[in-house]
């Protein structure tokens, strides 16, 4: 979990061996379904899978001594549901955080009350030209995720379900989504990332702000600091199970 982690697909490192290191990091998968902590970072090497090198394999290493660091670590879901049952997500993205395609990283967690229950990092498919951009990409995937999780909750639960707040921390990207007219700073991205447009627009999805520091789905997009790296995962609701 080392600060501004930055990993090249042509390293100059030695080659390590590719079966070994798939399976490793492909173990790691399983994982991440029930530990988002670890979700970006596997993410990150499995990037690498084609021509694993030295450095790749070290990163797998470090997170493996963290992962047996933290065998205690995981969510509680009680049984009896507190009053707030709101559904709220976070999105957020780095911008260029890929060193080889400088393609950026989207990070979505979603919150039903204070427990998560779905979360994802994914390396963004074309390379955004702004911040606001890759922000607001990233505020796609988020509602697209949204509509799935009503829709779901809906099934289950038999009641309407109330209009999800999904949390942003760039002010452009808020404003591009609730703005139907297109400037000429965003006419180049794909149409197909507007419809978040349509969801605010309806009224389907509430899109608020949140500041970089309560920004919880920084955990799944970079690399951070080990004291800020722990702060998130804690507020994401990942706790010692043995206290």
């Amino acid at each position: 979990m080392e600060e501004r982690l930055k990993l090249l697909d042509k390293s100059t490192t030695p080659e390590v061996d590719a079966t070994m290191y798939r399976s490793l990091v492909g173990s790691m998968w399983y994982l991440v379904h029930t530990h988002p902590d670890i979700a970006f970072v596997v993410g990150y090497v499995s990037r690498f899978m084609e021509k694993p090198r030295q450095e790749h394999l070290v990163a797998v290493k470090h997170l493996l001594r963290y992962i047996a660091g933290t065998v205690d670590y995981g969510i509680v879901y009680s049984k009896l549901l507190s009053g707030d049952n709101r559904l709220t997500g976070n999105s957020d993205s780095d911008w260029g955080g890929d060193a080889d395609e400088w393609r950026s990283t989207t990070g979505v967690i979603f919150f039903l009350g204070r427990l998560p229950v779905t979360w994802q990092s994914q390396k963004q498919k074309s390379v955004a030209l702004s911040t606001c951009e890759a922000e607001y990409v990233a505020g796609a995937a988020g509602a697209c995720q949204a509509m799935w999780l009503i829709q779901l909750l809906g099934d289950i639960t038999g009641k309407e379900v109330q209009q999800p707040v999904l949390k942003m921390d760039n002010r452009s990207a808020i404003t591009l989504s609730k703005n139907p007219i297109l400037h000429d700073c965003s006419k180049h991205i794909d149409t197909k990332f507007h419809f978040i447009r349509d969801y605010v627009d309806s009224g389907r999805i509430c899109v608020d702000y949140a500041s970089t520091q309560e920004q919880l789905a920084n955990i799944l997009m970079k690399s951070l600091g080990r004291a800020r790296f722990c702060e998130l995962r804690d507020m994401i609701g990942i706790v010692n199970l043995k206290n």
